[in-house]
């Protein structure tokens, strides 16, 4: 795409365009936070109930695309120009990819979502039994797993293959130059980065104010603080001022060494867990489901339960609902991997952003699951506990409870810094026509609107309905996914004409494609 001087470096009309969207969407949750609530609500449900099949075929050929492409010759086309090396090394790479991915999720539903498919809402068998108990550790691998990072490696490859391969901006629209050519007009490419944009906007916002709750949560547990709007709010100054001062001191040095401190804390949590917890069920535990999770792959990535109205709307409610969830919060995740892997083979990139954090996602789901479900299965109740406090009442039952509880609320605060530091560096980019370093202006203004945006929903209660629309944005925004996926094939089969890459010769083995 080409720009004037200096226009690369000004706030393009995507700024102005999806800033009145968002104002106007969080005004009506102020006004009418219940009528947003139920109008969103009500859309969501006719799309998951409609759409459930179309959003699982869909993922699934990401799934099988971005396999493809591991196992292809193709996998060899580095991410950037001949002798270009990554910047990051593989431990810092890997933990700024998994805190902007999924590092508050984990945390908050770690404990929680194998509790709840165990002893509130099974997938298959009668809840409390054995059976269900099982199947809550497959499912919760499933949805934390290959399918959602599928999602996120396969739009952060396609920006940094046209990013770093073919010096394209770092925008969405610009992906699918190769396949729309003439077609991608100036009014498209705004309507594309603004549904982008969009989502990053609400997801970042609804994820500050679900994070301050379950700060709020633990400090409640721990130091008998009130779980109210005031101490909410000072938690998000608080990580506002943070993130902000992170910001500004750029990628190499505020998201790296936070990404860095999230890695060490979460394995060290999770040993402590692994051993004053159920140290052998756990492993055993994680081997079984484990092994149910690659038998039924196949199985659990199709599954719709046409016939079985309880069954479909436990698909919609979780499976359909974290499809939809990973969609919208693809630009975003996609944007900041693609920025960070510069100069990554495809292989090596996809590998890396797939299997690794599946691998990690299985050992937190198992460590924490057992802890919560162990508990619940001692006698003591968690179900009657909100969201974002199970983890913590799960410590409560547990030795060095108190100390688990100051590790978690620390993970979580500085998880909540990273995502939310990552998006404002995103959302620069995306309105500053793809720049590879947005003015630190543009990051501040992005970060004051996102925690103002959290503040006024918590305080009115349309944090709700602004989730919902974040799930409904997730809709067009596959089918922009649907074209990456043939722009992208068509670049791709081209240039493996170009390598001859068919059969891999010897002569290019050591070769710098």
């Amino acid at each position: 795409m080409e720009t004037k001087k200096g226009s690369s470096h000004k706030i393009t009309n995507v700024f102005w365009i999806t800033l009145a969207i968002t104002l106007a969407f969080v005004a009506v949750g102020i006004v009418a936070p219940k009528g947003l609530a139920d109008v969103t609500a009500s859309v969501q449900n006719f799309i998951t109930t409609t759409f459930g099949w179309y959003y699982l075929i869909f993922v699934s050929l990401l799934v099988i695309f971005c396999f493809y492409l591991i196992v292809s010759p193709i996998g060899s086309i580095k991410l950037g120009k001949a002798g270009e090396k990554p910047k990051y090394s593989t431990i810092s790479w890997f933990g700024m990819l998994f805190s902007a991915g999924m590092g508050v999720g984990l945390v908050f539903w770690g404990a929680t979502e194998p509790l709840s498919h165990y002893a509130i809402s099974s997938p298959e068998a009668e809840p409390g039994t054995n059976q269900a108990l099982m199947d809550a550790f497959r499912f919760s691998f499933f949805h934390w797993g290959i399918h959602a990072w599928a999602i996120y490696a396969f739009v952060g490859l396609t920006l940094a293959y046209f990013q770093f391969r073919h010096d394209k901006a770092g925008l969405i629209s610009a992906t699918l130059d190769p396949l729309l050519g003439k077609w991608m007009k100036p009014s498209v490419r705004v309507t594309i980065d603004v549904i982008a944009v969009f989502a990053t906007i609400v997801g970042v916002a609804t994820t500050l104010g679900f994070g301050a709750t379950q700060i709020n949560g633990g400090l409640s547990f721990l130091f008998d603080i009130p779980v109210n709007f005031k101490v909410q709010i000072m938690i998000i100054g608080i990580v506002t001022v943070l993130f902000l001062a992170s910001a500004m001191s750029g990628l190499g040095r505020g998201v790296k060494w936070l990404s860095n401190t999230n890695m060490v804390l979460a394995v060290l949590l999770m040993i402590i867990v692994i051993i004053v917890g159920p140290t052998l069920l756990t492993l055993n535990m994680m081997t079984d489901a484990t092994g149910a999770y690659m038998q039924n792959f196949v199985g659990m990535s199709f599954r719709t339960d046409p016939v079985n109205a309880a069954g479909r709307e436990w698909i919609n409610n979780w499976t359909i609902f974290y499809w939809s969830w990973f969609i919208s919060w693809s630009p975003f995740v996609g944007i900041f991997i693609a920025r960070v892997s510069k100069g990554r083979r495809i292989r090596e990139f996809l590998a890396g952003v797939i299997l690794l954090p599946t691998v990690l996602s299985i050992v937190w789901f198992s460590v924490f699951g057992t802890a919560s479900t162990s508990v619940q299965r001692a006698g003591f109740d968690l179900t009657s506990l909100k969201t974002e406090e199970v983890l913590f009442g799960t410590f409560n039952h547990m030795p060095l409870g108190s100390l688990l509880s100051v590790i978690a609320i620390f993970l979580i605060g500085v998880f909540f810094i990273t995502s939310a530091d990552s998006a404002t560096y995103v959302l620069g980019m995306q309105t500053m026509n793809g720049v590879m370093n947005p003015a630190n202006r543009v990051k501040f203004i992005w970060g004051i609107i996102q925690s103002l945006i959290a503040s006024i929903l918590l305080f009115s209660g349309g944090l709700e309905g602004l989730q919902n629309m974040l799930i409904i944005v997730a809709l067009p925004f596959s089918v922009i996914m649907l074209l990456m996926m043939l722009s992208l094939s068509k670049a791709l089969r081209k240039e493996r004409r170009d390598l001859g890459l068919y059969i891999k010769p010897k002569s290019l083995r050591k070769t710098n494609f």
